[in-house]
């Protein structure tokens, strides 16, 4: 037990960053902490001008935790970590990183279509600039269309048209079973009332059910972990996109605490860390920071942990998916992350860099130039 105290970590307080604290929470709990998870409001104009400064412009409203554990008010913060930027304050280390959920993105689709199941012309949403070049590139057929909210947001908004369309079916047909209740030919298009239909929906379903439509979504494309952490993956059907071509955004799937530098961060990484986890998103973050993409530019970087070398692998996309610089590499464990920084130097030659450049000029007064990939989890 912690002789100095519980232990306060800040969490976001949207529902699937409150289940991932949890996990956090639970990890240190089996080791005899005592943690308590404080919900901090991510309003960006709350920030103060000089802790702006400190915690850096890009990851001001994502930083906001950070502002709390600098101000001494809190022990640490969670955050999901691609939503980290890449400079923290020097007052900062990342303390512990659990061990990563699933890291890669799954297409969900209302009748469990696949992506090259989809018929020309088909509309996937998505608000991730890496994403839509990824489906782009992929099926230049495709409509990608913007995509916000938490998690079951997004899935009531796919959900809502097909189910909204069957309740009408249904409506329609008891009517018409109520009109022949003497007709002895007359054969009910389906066997149970729309009541009954409806009893039997989830939560989900029957929130969607309620939504109003103003997009009509054939599939979206959503982080697998967040999927899983929702608790809502075993109510759709989804596809898991292989991490080959839709190169995962780096650090996804993984969680990290963040506190200052200090006998509080010793603490925390000999509790939870997970060795493997550190090395593989030390390696994705260090190529980003190294490329300089942010949230400005499409960018898959994902690393795997195997022997003695991590796999690191990496696409640059423009826009719109026409371009793209990829690479893979074997970096060797003892010196990944020097080995990470000369690997990011020779893609930014082959020409990542000016892949990076000309989107940073496309999102120059471009409101849809911030990727969901870099707003916080579940918002």
């Amino acid at each position: 037990m912690r002789t100095r105290g519980t232990l306060r970590l800040a969490t976001r307080g949207s529902a699937l960053a409150r289940r991932q604290a949890s996990l956090v929470k639970e990890a240190l709990e089996d080791r005899r902490y005592e943690v308590e998870l404080v919900t901090v409001e991510t309003t960006g104009d709350q920030i103060r001008d000089e802790l702006i400064h400190r915690l850096g412009k890009t990851g001001a409203f994502v930083r906001e935790l950070d502002e709390r554990v600098l101000e001494g008010d809190l022990d640490g913060a969670i955050h999901s970590m691609k939503d980290m930027p890449t400079e923290q304050p020097e007052e900062l280390v990342t303390a512990g990183i659990p061990e990563r959920g699933r890291p890669g993105d799954v297409l969900i689709t209302p009748d469990g279509s696949t992506l090259e199941e989809l018929p020309a012309g088909a509309t996937v949403g998505t608000s991730s600039l890496r994403r839509r070049a990824q489906l782009l590139s992929e099926r230049d057929d495709l409509e990608v269309e913007p995509l916000r909210g938490n998690v079951d947001t997004r899935l009531e908004k796919l959900l809502a048209p097909s189910l909204q369309a069957e309740h009408q079916e249904r409506s329609e047909a008891d009517k018409e079973r109520k009109g022949n209740t003497g007709d002895d030919d007359f054969e009910a298009e389906y066997d149970r009332t729309t009541d009954e239909w409806f009893d039997d929906l989830s939560e989900l379903e029957r929130q969607a059910l309620g939504r109003e439509v103003e997009t009509e979504y054939d599939a979206i494309v959503l982080a697998q972990a967040g999927l899983e952490r929702s608790g809502l993956a075993h109510y759709v059907d989804y596809q898991e996109l292989p991490t080959d071509t839709f190169v995962p955004a780096p650090g996804q799937g993984a969680l990290a605490v963040t506190a200052p530098d200090g006998e509080t961060a010793r603490e925390i990484k000999s509790a939870i860390d997970h060795p493997r986890s550190r090395v593989e998103t030390t390696v994705e973050r260090t190529i980003l920071a190294e490329l300089g993409g942010g949230c400005i530019a499409p960018v898959g970087i994902y690393a795997i942990l195997q022997g003695e070398h991590v796999h690191a692998t990496v696409t640059v996309f423009d826009r719109d998916g026409d371009e793209s610089v990829t690479g893979s590499r074997d970096l060797p464990v003892d010196s990944h992350a020097e080995a990470a920084r000369e690997f990011a130097r020779d893609l930014a030659d082959r020409g990542a860099a000016a892949l990076i450049e000309g989107a940073r000029e496309d999102a120059e007064g471009d409101d849809e130039g911030v990727s969901e990939e870099d707003k916080p989890e579940g918002k």
